[in-house]
């Protein structure tokens, strides 16, 4: 099939790659020359892992090709997908105008039927909106030709969207054309092979399905992360208690991870748009608006234990920082926990040492040149001469440090762990003071119950707490 995907960011490019993979004609297209340009000589804008070797393996077999002709590849494709962003606008609504001048441009160039194919995250009625601007383009024309429209939300993951790409389990298809149907259903059939995957709907609930799912697991994130403040207040254990419920068939083990709040480009910009659509509609979400509430306070979680250690002035303090990206396997900074985390370390007078696998040009970019800041080369570089190590980012190499090397490169050994990582029992057993996410204390064994120690869950009754190490 002759496909056209509008827009090479992180869905659009995702989307075309995976669908030339296939053995469809694919053309990509953006506005933006010189990203266009760097796709063209086989670089990628993003970093994804296994896309780059795709896109390449298309490209020279003639499959895929990317362009800012626009005339071209709206003549090209009978699918035109519309993969364009959609940020937050000042009060929180997703901003339409990128979609709509999509679907004004595939209106004023097409000369034949058209299925036109919502990719990006969209709000309940684009659809209607989208096929309104198409048509108020074809009347100024003085033409008629059939198209349809179609919700087609994505459900990528950063870090594995080629793999839930070509092994989804399921894809949302909102029509109401039977023809659209038929060529979806076609476009699709090679990704659902061993079982029907397609969920075949009307526009609006696609378009609802897709904020549904992710508001479901935003709010999964802030329940665990506000059972975490719990847990150490009762001198309960976060780790223990995920395991319980997660047990559960009913609830499962996915998104059950307390840590420092969730960030990137989809939920704090979905959940947003998900409250400002029920405001419009005369319903009031609380539970989301305080799933937002929620992650927002979590995200400065790891500062407050850093203060509650070493005092409100750190004026004297170094803090190596491991992880940037919101999530690992990604350089995506949006809305990422390190950014409140390192600013608010700088904020307050301390100097911070930062590493990411990946995420350090973006980092550079997004922080810009800071007073204090500065940024390692290797994991072990950030850690020499710091306070302590702050863990923002659950990278796969952080999870087996040598620990060794670590105490002695650190001022002392003092980890605060953002992302639960280590066994607490491991890590004190080695001499290392070890504060995580919802790891309570046994009140007691303590022998004193103090607020100050509830409150912390990482055993210190005072700013100038005791190792760990010592702790029952």
């Amino acid at each position: 099939m002759k496909v056209t995907v509008i827009g090479t960011g992180y869905v659009g490019l995702v989307t075309g790659v995976c669908l030339s993979e296939m053995g469809n004609h694919v053309v990509c297209l953006d506005v933006d020359e010189g990203k266009i340009a760097v796709l063209n000589a086989g670089g990628l804008p993003i970093h994804e892992p296994g896309l780059g070797e795709m896109m390449r393996r298309n490209v020279a077999a003639g499959r895929l090709q990317f362009t800012n002709d626009i005339v071209a590849a709206v003549h090209h494709g009978t699918l035109q997908f519309i993969s364009v962003g959609t940020p937050p606008d000042e009060d929180g609504s997703a901003d339409l105008q990128y979609v709509l001048a999509a679907a004004s441009g595939i209106g004023r160039h097409m000369t034949d039927y058209k299925v036109i194919v919502d990719k990006s995250t969209v709000p309940v009625g684009t659809a209607d909106r989208v096929r309104a601007a198409v048509q108020e383009v074809l009347a100024e024309r003085g033409v008629s030709i059939d198209f349809a429209v179609v919700s087609n939300p994505e459900f990528l993951k950063e870090g594995a969207a080629v793999e839930d790409f070509m092994r989804p389990d399921r894809i949302i298809i909102g029509a109401d054309d039977e023809r659209a149907r038929l060529l979806m259903r076609a476009i699709y059939a090679p990704f659902s092979r061993n079982r029907e995957k397609l969920l075949l709907m009307d526009t609006r609930s696609a378009e609802l399905t897709k904020y549904a799912a992710n508001a479901m697991l935003a709010t999964r994130i802030s329940f665990m992360n506000e059972l975490a403040r719990l847990a150490e207040r009762v001198g309960a254990d976060i780790e223990r208690v995920r395991l319980g419920i997660g047990s559960d068939p009913r609830i499962g083990s996915h998104f059950l991870y307390a840590g420092t709040g969730y960030g990137g480009s989809c939920f704090p910009k979905d959940l947003k748009a998900l409250v400002r659509t029920g405001h419009a509609f005369g319903i009031d979400l609380r539970v989301l608006a305080a799933v937002e509430a929620v992650n927002e306070t979590q995200k400065r979680v790891l500062v407050e234990k850093v203060v509650f250690r070493f005092g409100e002035e750190l004026q004297s303090r170094r803090f190596a920082v491991w992880g940037l990206a919101f999530k690992p396997d990604t350089d995506d900074m949006r809305e990422a926990p390190s950014r409140v985390i390192v600013n608010e370390l700088l904020r307050r007078g301390a100097t911070v040492c930062a590493y990411d696998p990946v995420a350090m040009d973006e980092a550079r970019r997004v922080f810009g040149d800071r007073p204090g800041l500065s940024f390692a080369t290797h994991q072990a570089e950030a850690l020499r001469d710091a306070d302590a190590l702050l863990i923002v980012t659950e990278w796969r190499e952080f999870k087996s440090p040598d620990f060794e090397q670590m105490r002695a490169l650190l001022k002392q050994p003092l980890i605060f762990d953002g992302r639960n990582l280590f066994d607490p029992a491991l890590v004190r057993s080695l001499g290392i003071e070890y504060c995580a996410i919802g790891h309570g204390v046994s009140l007691p064994a303590l022998g004193t119950a103090t607020d100050d120690v509830k409150g912390n869950g990482c055993g210190w009754a005072s700013g100038s707490g005791p190792s760990l190490a010592r702790l029952p």
